[in-house]
């Protein structure tokens, strides 16, 4: 029995700042967030600072271009066939899990912010490294590790992740769409995305707290916020998914495998379905190329406890370098891996491209069950359907698995009408899964003129926002001085011309290098008629922009020739210029032409409309139909990082 003095005395001894958060462990409370919760977070502005680049010097385009490229994909494919000890590959082949890999890297991508894909490498690092849905990939990743310690900074960690899947695909008999190398990874995690606000304690998938309850298992007592779907978003029936979030559940990357209500409801999990691969910039064919696709590799691993699997690498002690989910059952893996929940494979051939995942879905019916862990999962109603070999003990076979997100592809009337194309066309079904694919891993990569290496298809796809290339003679110096002063002739003020400019570029985000001033989408659908471009008064600039850019081409002997593009910014520079020198200060803004128009048909109306801006802090403006869990403010702060400004270019 502890008396009261000794008691007093260690209240007093204690740090008065220990364990007020969860976790408890020193030094993690409280933070300056703790104490004055609605404080800028300006910092979130100086993210992957060049001092803290462990490799600044690198040049990743010329570094790629030096690359074996050949020589590279067949260290690959041989690393996918060779089983290793401490990580036996299911059925000898590592494809399927690299297939999962790649699919959970670029999968995190959202059209809301164009934010998460694996255009950085950002699967390395928490929380996404964590995630329930992530589940072993970190074994992936070290399998990975010999081919990038001997390529080094000739590839980066974004590109490997894909490559891995690409090869894995190819290895097991599909032909892929192609590969754009290109993309740089990040050193640190983004701290600023918003990933929801409901509780995940990196073990269980967090309760739903991101929807109204309207269809996607929203729990009775919870606080949430309604929101509906953004304008011109696929679909018609409005979302009780929050924005800018994708994923149904957090911790996952799209939606829960046993339903939304973990019951098994394949009807309800076709409606997270729709909605979450909507916000991951996927229509209906697409999605179901995916699925149906991506299920006839594999299968998932269910057959131990979650009471015995550890926890996930970021909640790991640190002498796990960086491994989690240590699972204390058998060897803790091959027929002991644990990682859904579920288990099973969805087909008999799980290591070979064919169409036995929708020829069995749909020839047999399927009946609610549970696996060794009790996830809800499906099998086969009729005892004669086919066996797939158990994936470590030979000899011995097991019964085929369907989740409710496959049975939900055949109770959705869109979703069955689309199996049943798939069905009688295989050769069509492997092109739609080649290019879903290939939109799936690319998405978030931005122009397809930033893809690198041999295996960049030639066909321009609209989700690329193709901009056609410049193909005159561009103006020069006198030339933007010339058509400074005809802008400025023009009787357009100066806060006409600099909203026109804004209205043009400030829709660029570099999470996926969308939107932006080149190709004048600003004149076209949807842009021209956002609320926040002000489009009568934009509408009359652009009219007289087109009379000078006519005057000026037509005056033009050769092949010289100026944009729209190029002269709504220059316009707001020239607008810049007057402004400061009415202030009785002279000031060039610079100015690089070089951009191109493009037209109507090149410019897909329905993903475009998710640029539109929410809140911009820039033009004191905030939409009042799209409700989010974070401050306006805060909104403001994530513009100002997706234009990629720092605090005092963004703030001052």
């Amino acid at each position: 029995m502890v008396s009261k003095t000794a008691e007093s005395s260690e209240k007093v001894s204690k740090c008065p700042f220990r364990g007020n958060r969860v976790g408890g462990a020193l030094g993690t409370a409280p933070q300056i967030t703790d104490w004055w919760p609605n404080r800028l977070q300006v910092e979130l502005l100086h993210q992957n600072p060049p001092m803290a680049n462990p490799i600044p010097e690198v040049d990743y385009t010329k570094a790629f271009k030096s690359l074996n490229y050949e020589a590279f994909k067949s260290d690959v494919k041989k690393l996918l066939t060779d089983s290793q000890d401490w990580w036996p590959a299911d059925y000898g082949n590592y494809g399927p899990l690299m297939v999962r890999l790649a699919w959970h890297a670029a999968g995190t991508y959202r059209i809301a912010d164009g934010r998460g894909g694996a255009g950085t490498g950002m699967q390395r690092f928490a929380p996404t490294n964590s995630w329930d849905d992530n589940g072993n990939l970190d074994k992936a990743r070290r399998l990975l590790w010999p081919v990038k310690q001997k390529y080094g900074v000739q590839i980066s960690w974004g590109d490997l992740l894909i490559m891995a899947g690409n090869c894995a695909l190819e290895i097991m008999g599909f032909k892929t769409f192609g590969f754009g190398g290109g993309r740089v990874d990040t050193w640190e995690p983004d701290r600023g995305i918003y990933f929801g606000s409901e509780f995940w304690d990196g073990k269980k998938v967090g309760e739903v707290a991101r929807s109204n309850g309207n269809g996607n298992g929203s729990h009775p007592g919870e606080m949430v916020t309604r929101t509906q779907r953004w304008e011109g978003e696929a679909g018609t029936a409005a979302s009780d998914l929050e924005n800018p979030l994708g994923a149904s559940h957090q911790g996952l990357i799209y939606v829960h495998p046993e339903g939304p209500k973990r019951d098994g409801d394949a009807a309800a999990a076709a409606h997270d379905i729709r909605e979450t691969f909507a916000r991951m910039a996927m229509n209906d064919e697409e999605t179901v190329a995916l699925i149906a696709g991506g299920h006839a590799f594999g299968k998932s691993h269910g057959m131990v406890d979650g009471s015995k699997v550890g926890p996930a690498p970021e909640g790991a002690p640190i002498s796990a370098m960086g491994m989690g989910w240590k699972n204390s059952e058998g060897t803790g893996f091959a027929e002991y891996a644990m990682t859904s929940g579920l288990e099973g494979a969805w087909t008999p051939n799980p290591t070979k491209w064919d169409n036995d995942y929708l020829e069995n879905l749909f020839k047999y019916d399927w009946e609610m069950t549970k696996s060794p862990s009790g996830g809800i999962q499906y099998k086969p109603a009729d005892s004669s359907a086919p066996k797939t070999p158990d994936a470590h003990k030979d000899g011995q076979m097991n019964e085929l698995m369907m989740l409710a997100t496959d049975v939900a592809l055949k109770v959705d009337p869109s979703y069955r009408k689309i199996c049943e194309r798939f069905l009688a066309d295989f050769d069509y079904f492997s092109d739609c899964f080649a290019r879903a694919w290939f939109k799936l891993t690319h998405r978030d990569m931005g122009p397809k003129v930033r893809y690198l290496g041999p295996e960049v298809p030639a066909e321009d796809l609209i989700w690329q926002d193709p901009i056609p290339p410049v193909d005159h003679e561009l103006i020069n110096d006198a030339d933007v001085a010339s058509l400074k002063q005809t802008i400025l002739g023009t009787g357009h003020s100066v806060s006409e011309l600099v909203s026109a400019a804004w209205s043009s570029a400030s829709n660029y985000r570099d999470s996926d290098k969308r939107g932006g001033a080149n190709g004048a989408r600003v004149r076209l659908d949807p842009q021209r008629n956002w609320a926040v471009n002000r489009p009568d008064e934009l509408a009359k600039v652009l009219n007289s922009l087109e009379k000078v850019q006519q005057d000026f081409n037509g005056a033009q002997s050769g092949n010289k020739k100026v944009s729209l593009a190029d002269l709504i910014v220059l316009g707001g520079c020239a607008a810049v210029e007057k402004a400061a020198k009415d202030a009785g200060v002279s000031v060039t803004v610079p100015f690089t032409p070089g951009r191109a128009d493009v037209g109507q048909d090149q410019t897909d109306v329905e993903s475009f409309e998710w640029l539109q801006p929410v809140a911009d802090g820039f033009r004191n403006y905030q939409r009042d139909d799209v409700e989010f869990k974070v401050a306006p403010e805060r909104i403001f702060l994530d513009r100002a990082h997706l234009l990629t400004l720092t605090a005092p270019s963004g703030l001052f």
